[in-house]
């Protein structure tokens, strides 16, 4: 079996990477290989909408289970590429099945580090990542009262909010002194542990984690002082490991992720990559090499790829976003805030309505908006243009971004 484009990975960045193709009017054969048994899905609802109940499964289908038959690409469901040989541009699937390809595109994204730990594969260990962890979750959920969750960063905490909705008792087991200390200034981080609290969840700073309970199921979390809190469910969110494991196997470049230049393209002749599992040198952290996980990151990576493969050579130049849903609070954040050296706390935590700025030598880098839309949709532009307010300036919450944005450019 040949295609002229093979897509491997249906998540957000393969499936889009199909859909653009197509909308560019590529005519040619596309073939998908998605490890899941589903058609591509939205990720973030898994521990948002989708776990809450608020939303069914065929609601977060990035398009409908036609759509991608009557566009004429060819999804292969519940397979994996195992092997990559570039020089005959050919891929071994976990069948056994051999592909051939003219260009491939990689984006497998990855897969949830689990808690390396005695008890750490007992039954009632749980991650977030694919909807079949979700529905294993939910299958038991009535049946458990306790739940401690591993790992304070967004998926956790999204977790923790969904559970204490429906009444479950919840403990958070962070590692760092603060939660979202990976991605977030400490106001921040001590906004979203009071918030925590304040609806009933138990927040663990600064704990490590010596081994899980349990003989045939989970009973508890053996923390290394001895303490054991009680749990007969247990989800793991303390990130991922990149799913590149054939492509670095085949001689690619990389070692955390696979390493990309700025137009997607591996080391390896005719394969790109994209989403979770691509590093690169990103125009918004100061070039410094790194992935992002996220789906505007998968998204606009795969747009890219597909103009390059259908019309002109396009880099990769997009500035990151994210968000957050946690009880009734939005956080959207927009930029990169690692490596800053100075921020702004723009309105009061208190009022559950505020922005956190992030600077690098003046000028700002990112933006933490909760409750702040108005911020976060000005305070684009901010980032984009590197723009260089002063402290009080940003501060003053009486000026809108966009008027401050203005008076800076015109200056």
């Amino acid at each position: 079996m040949h295609y002229d484009i093979l897509i491997v990975g249906g998540g957000h960045g393969g499936a889009q990477a199909a859909i653009a193709l197509r909308q560019a009017k590529y005519e040619s054969s596309i073939g998908v290989v998605n490890a899941e048994p589903e058609y591509p899905y939205e990720r973030p609802p898994l521990s948002k909408d989708y776990f809450a109940g608020d939303k069914a499964f065929e609601r977060i289908m990035i398009r409908p289970a036609a759509f991608w038959a009557e566009r004429g690409v060819d999804m292969m469901l519940g397979m994996r590429v195992d092997a990559v040989d570039p020089s005959a541009h050919k891929v071994t699937l976990s069948d056994g099945a051999d592909i051939s390809y003219g260009k491939m595109i990689w984006a497998t994204g990855g897969s949830p580090r689990s808690l390396p730990v005695e008890g750490g594969n007992l039954p009632g260990m749980h991650v977030v990542r694919s909807r079949a962890d979700v529905d294993r979750m939910l299958d038991g959920l009535d049946n458990v009262a306790d739940i401690a969750i591993v790992g304070g960063g967004y998926i956790g905490l999204e977790a923790a909010a969904v559970l204490r909705k429906i009444g479950k008792k919840v403990t958070v087991l962070e590692a760092m002194d603060r939660v979202l200390a990976r991605v977030a200034g400490e106001p921040l981080s001590r906004f979203y542990e009071a918030e925590h609290r304040a609806h009933g969840v138990d927040v663990r700073l600064g704990v490590e984690i010596s081994g899980i309970e349990g003989n045939d199921f989970v009973t508890g979390v053996r923390l290394a002082d001895g303490e054991v809190i009680p749990a007969h469910m247990v989800i793991v969110g303390i990130g991922i490991i990149p799913a590149v494991a054939p492509l670095l196997t085949a001689g690619a470049a990389g070692g955390a992720g696979v390493d990309v230049d700025a137009y997607c393209r591996t080391s390896l002749p005719d394969i790109y990559a994209i989403g979770d599992c691509a590093a690169h040198a990103n125009d918004f952290a100061g070039g410094n090499v790194m992935r992002v996980e996220s789906v505007q990151n998968a998204n606009d990576m795969a747009n890219a790829v597909a103009k390059s493969l259908t019309n002109e050579l396009t880099p990769y130049h997009s500035v990151p976003w994210f968000w957050s849903n946690q009880y009734d609070l939005r956080l959207q954040t927009v930029g990169i805030s690692a490596g800053y050296d100075s921020m702004v706390l723009r309105g009061d935590p208190d009022t559950r309505s505020f922005s956190v700025v992030y600077l690098k030598a003046n000028k700002v880098i990112a933006l933490d908006c909760v409750n702040a839309t108005k911020d976060y949709v000005q305070g684009r532009l901010f980032v984009t243009e590197g723009l260089s307010p002063r402290v009080e300036q940003l501060a003053d919450t009486n000026v809108p971004l966009k008027e401050l944005a203005a008076a800076l450019m015109a200056n």
